[in-house]
């Protein structure tokens, strides 16, 4: 009983900051759902760990300088004929031996493979961290795209709404004025009874493409779909507007968008690639040295075998010099190796072109989309306030009797119509800039 009543208290505790979680879980920005989808997204997680194996490729490059050691040791029983290691001359019998050795190799010249390798890998890595750069900033423009497109669709459902209310009032007007014998025209009724049900079916369809507008969005941010969820409004007026032309766009983005850094960078990367196959044509000059000793149960002085740490100071001996290696004939697979790596350098190049090229044309066809966006959306505008004022009138005159039903349906249709579009083309402006600045490499909100 005891338990039950801490675990009632307990509840009891913790239920308000459960509620404000909830709360606050219920609502986001558009900064809380790009870092959502930042650390969701698998695409980004795939790019961190190519970015750890080149990172792991890099350090091994800079390693190859060092100095190779090795150390060996050998233990172990012959039976049959071996050697005396004393006098050089061979036993028939069982032969327990042991050798110890540590032998060290220094490259001292290879060609300039080794300091080609690490501008390749340190250029691979650069290459890898643009390539993560890219996969956020992909995943934070659909993000932002997905985000606008919620706001967009909530703020057409919030006008649809209002368009519903509108034609309520009218056939709750109507329908008293049907009653009190007062209704001038028979139809009218009926004609504001057909608008009212066009604006209720307006409505179920807005309600369903915010919904699935927001499923979209949560998907991309993969976490769990909750119809309930709120997205905070944003501060987009600052971006109703045009600056630069299409090729400062696209020149920045030369500068700015890590795609492109990231193809330039792995072209840089293949280049010196080529130099560090190239080396292996070169002679290459290593210093070694070692240290060895050994052990044979089969050496004897005067019929008495020697003691095993006496053979192992006796034995003891140290070798080092220069070693200098030409290659001269090896199938030619350093030559091949040249040849592939040109040919993957001619590969990157065509990426790299490809890139820019891919580049301008999306510039160009995003700043022609944020133009035309802009135009339609300076002309709705006026169109707006005209068709607003046309509605006025003709609903004065339309209480009045003075105006038919259906050229009062006719009317608000064209204001209703208008008010949908403006919205339209404004969260147009506000993606097609957000596109534009991803572009150029400044996705900040």
């Amino acid at each position: 009983m005891r338990y039950f009543k801490f675990l009632f208290f307990s509840f009891i505790t913790i239920a308000p900051v459960l509620a404000h979680s909830q709360a606050v879980d219920s609502v986001l920005n558009l900064q809380q759902c790009i870092d959502i989808a930042v650390k969701n997204n698998l695409d980004v997680r795939k790019s961190e760990l190519l970015l750890q194996t080149a990172k792991v490729n890099k350090n091994q490059a800079k390693e190859n300088m060092l100095p190779s050691i090795n150390g060996q040791i050998d233990h172990g029983i012959s039976n049959g004929r071996s050697l005396n290691q004393v006098d050089y001359t061979y036993v028939n019998a069982s032969t327990k031996f042991a050798s110890y050795s540590a032998n060290g190799d220094l490259t001292l010249f290879s060609g300039l493979q080794n300091l080609n390798r690490i501008k390749q890998a340190s250029l691979a890595y650069k290459a890898g961290e643009m390539d993560l750069q890219q996969a956020k900033d992909l995943v934070t423009i659909n993000v932002i795209t997905a985000y606008l497109l919620v706001l967009n669709n909530t703020e057409s459902l919030a006008q649809v709404q209002n368009l519903l209310q509108v034609s309520k009032q009218q056939v709750d007007r109507l329908n008293i004025l049907e009653k009190q014998g007062a209704n001038k025209q028979p139809n009218d009724l009926t004609d504001l009874k057909g608008t009212y049900a066009d604006n209720q079916v307006s409505y179920v369809n807005a309600k369903a493409t915010l919904q699935t507008s927001k499923l979209n969005l949560l998907q991309i941010l993969n976490i769990a779909y909750r119809p309930e969820i709120k997205f905070e409004k944003i501060n987009g007026s600052e971006i109703l507007q045009q600056t630069g032309t299409s090729d400062q766009v696209y020149q920045t983005a030369l500068q700015q968008l890590a795609l492109v850094k990231a193809a330039t960078l792995r072209r840089q990367s293949a280049e010196k690639a080529v130099s560090a196959a190239k080396g292996a044509l070169s002679p290459t000059i290593s210093l070694f040295g070692g240290l060895n000793t050994n052990y044979s149960s089969a050496a004897k002085i005067n019929d008495s075998s020697i003691p095993y740490w006496d053979q192992f100071k006796n034995n003891f001996y140290n070798q080092f010099g220069v070693s200098v290696r030409i290659p001269i004939l090896n199938y030619f697979q350093n030559r091949n190796k040249v040849t592939l790596a040109k040919i993957d350098l001619q590969n990157y190049k065509y990426v790299e072109e490809n890139t820019k090229i891919q580049l301008r044309q999306n510039v160009e066809q995003a700043y022609l989309n944020m133009s035309n966006a802009l135009e339609r959306y300076a002309a709705l505008q006026d169109q707006v306030k005209a068709y607003a004022e046309s509605f006025r009138i003709a609903e004065i005159r339309f209480n009045n009797g003075v105006l038919t039903s259906v050229d009062f349906v006719l009317a608000k249709n064209y204001m209703d119509r208008a008010n949908l579009n403006l919205i339209n083309a404004k969260y147009d402006c506000f993606i097609y800039n957000k596109i534009l600045d991803y572009y150029q490499g400044k996705l900040a909100l």
